[in-house]
């Protein structure tokens, strides 16, 4: 029989002996789970580093326009600059580019790479369909992966780029997976003396914030960063999701919005980022539930409608265009912007959906050409004009290429005597089955390509060498486009190399640019400008009193000469207004010490009110059609 003080004893040794049980219980379970973690870690990183190199690629468009040009034959080295940008929070560290052909065409470092015969092959390969491979590089002790080389082909609008060598730092991932282990490890240590319970809070913590880290990953793969919109990746996912449902009633509204590259250059890329976030914000709230809204570039969104009923969608889609259309407030101004739309129905458009993308985008195409601000169903005749215009965008380079084009020259007539002071150069295009191709198509044209620049480069080139052979005393004009201002002192190079592989003189070439470039990048331009004008050449501005009309033009600016834009010339007779603002704009300009040219002349009445206005030059039918070098006067 135990006394008293015996069973006291032995009662405080069984307290004792549970209480060290449920302790080791505790550690034992929190050391499972910290086992556990680091396993999922292990598991893991070779999906983390696809979804941060696919996450990356997805961005090559908004970070660089024209990304299709990172896989041409020689990218600009300063593309690496906003590529570089991307990296961010996503871990890319370096990376390597691939054409078609497995040519390396620009990487942001010496990187130690496949050879290019392998390379070439593992380009073959993921253009070909295969997967992204994922090639992991271990630290030398037993931490997860957190090094890794990911290998992804690269899509664009129309095709496949080429392919993307990636490379992913995963070390903040393993770092927050480490230090989850390593706190339950002594945790459990821990629990061995009784506070195995503030461990595992403290490792559910760690788990919430890695799993958070992953949603947000998951999240930046899936949409745009900018807008909050589907990417393109995402949103074709869910449409080919939509499109395999039985029955399924679906249809694609495919929008972009008119003279998004106007305001974007007039207002700057801040305001148009301003300008998008908006309209997705407006998009949403103009889809119904079901619907999902989508941005697939630049001033392109989409709209994956969850029905196919015609009637519905027009109904949508014009709702769409009057929201659109209503004012903005961008950079402290009222602005306003339209958009157009194509619609392509599922089951009747087309079933899978590429083509229902494609045809949507045709429809789109459609409603541009039919003056913008309207909404089309797609008509399978649009495939046929697609094909054409593909086919002449081919032969427009080929042409530049041969050098097929051709310069036709309109006189520029001095009004108080009649004399011809000079030439403005224009482009024509003899096509050799179609005839003469119109400026307004080719021109445009283009501009769609990309060829713009190289047309104008060659334009400069030719018109300068036809001038070297002509009088002293006669001048030559050419018109310049945006585009050959976007790279900071191209134009000016260009001129400057036209001018010396010529012979002509600087002051005998005048540049005519539009009132649009000047609202563009405007210090970048202002000091092109005056570059030009130390190299001695004149500057024009061309259609003046249209577009973004502004008097600041006319003293802010390097200005030779402003050219009145010909609806002035064609109302001269029918408003007595218009005499009045044009008397103005001379004398103003003569007050400035500019002179000034009226374009459009076509009736005697014309030329004789314009010359009594004050102009200096004349141009326009009345006085010489464009021609030939050959049959100038």
């Amino acid at each position: 029989m135990l006394s008293p003080p015996q069973r006291e004893h032995f009662a405080r040794l069984s307290l004792g002996r549970a209480v060290a049980l449920w302790t080791a219980v505790l550690a034992l379970a929190t050391l499972l789970v910290a086992l556990r973690l680091h396993g999922i870690a292990e598991r893991h990183p070779e999906e983390d580093a696809t979804r941060v190199a696919r996450g990356w690629t997805q961005q090559l468009g908004r970070a660089v326009p024209r990304a299709d040009s990172l896989f041409g034959p020689a990218p600009a080295p300063r593309a690496l600059l906003p590529l570089a940008g991307l990296r961010g929070a996503t871990g890319v560290y370096a990376f390597r580019l691939y054409a078609v052909d497995g040519r390396a065409t620009l990487a942001s470092q010496d990187l130690p790479g496949a050879a290019p015969a392998d390379a070439a092959a593992r380009v073959r390969r993921l253009l070909a369909g295969g997967a992204a491979s994922v090639q992991l590089h271990r630290s030398g002790d037993d931490r997860a992966a957190v090094r890794a080389e990911v290998w992804l082909p690269v899509g664009g609008e129309s095709g496949p780029l080429g392919a993307a060598e990636v490379h992913v730092d995963l070390d903040e991932i393993a770092a927050v997976t480490t230090r989850s282990a390593m706190a339950a490890g002594f945790t459990a240590l821990a629990g061995l003396l009784g506070v195995g319970l503030a461990g595992l809070l403290l490792w559910r913590s760690h788990a919430r914030g890695e799993r958070s880290a992953r949603e947000h990953m998951d999240y930046l793969a899936q949409h745009d960063p900018l807008t909050g919109a589907l990417n393109r990746a995402s949103f074709v996912v869910a449409l080919q999701r939509a499109t395999q449902r039985p029955g399924a009633g679906v249809a694609v509204l495919c929008l972009d919005l008119d003279r998004f590259r106007e305001f974007n250059e007039w207002l700057g890329r801040g305001a148009g980022d301003a300008l998008l976030r908006q309209v997705a914000a407006r998009l949403r709230a103009m889809v119904r539930s079901g619907d999902l809204v989508a941005r697939l570039g630049s001033d392109e969104f989409a709209v994956l409608a969850d029905t196919a009923d015609a009637e519905a969608l027009a109904g949508l889609a014009q709702r769409i265009v009057d929201s659109l259309k209503q004012p903005y407030a961008l950079a402290g101004r009222s602005c306003e912007v339209g958009a157009s739309i194509g619609i392509a129905l599922h089951g009747v458009d087309g079933d899978g959906a590429d083509k229902l993308v494609q045809h949507a985008d045709l429809a789109l195409a459609r409603a541009k050409a039919d003056g913008r601000g309207a909404f089309r169903f797609y008509d399978a005749r649009l495939d046929d004009e697609l094909q054409r215009r593909r086919r002449l965008g081919v032969e427009l380079r080929d042409a530049l290429a041969g050098n097929s084009l051709a310069l036709h020259f309109q006189p520029l007539q001095e009004a108080a005597s009649g004399r011809i002071v000079g030439y403005e150069a224009l482009a024509r295009w003899p096509h050799p089955e179609r005839g003469f191709v119109p400026p307004t198509t080719f021109i445009a044209l283009a501009e769609q390509t990309g060829l713009i620049e190289e047309l104008g480069t060659w334009v400069l080139h030719a018109a300068c060498a036809e001038a070297a052979g002509w009088p002293d005393e006669l001048t030559v004009a050419v018109n310049l486009s945006p585009a050959q201002f976007r790279r900071d002192g191209a134009i000016v190079e260009t001129v400057a190399h036209a001018l010396a592989r010529s012979g002509l003189a600087p002051a005998r070439l005048e540049l005519e640019i539009t009132e649009s470039l000047l609202m563009a990048r405007t210090e970048p331009v202002l000091q092109a400008l005056h570059a030009l004008r130390a190299l001695g050449v004149r500057i024009a501005m061309d259609d003046f009193g249209t577009g973004y009309s502004s008097l600041a033009h006319l003293w802010r600016f390097p200005l030779d000469r402003v050219k009145l834009d010909r609806e002035f010339t064609h109302n001269l007779a029918g408003d007595a207004k218009v005499g009045v603002i044009v008397g103005s704009v001379v004398s103003m300009a003569h007050a400035l010490g500019m002179r000034v040219t009226a374009e459009g002349v076509e009736t005697e009445a014309q030329r004789q009110a314009l010359a009594t206005h004050g102009c200096d030059e004349l141009q326009g039918f009345l006085l010489g059609r464009p021609q030939p070098p050959d049959r100038l006067a």
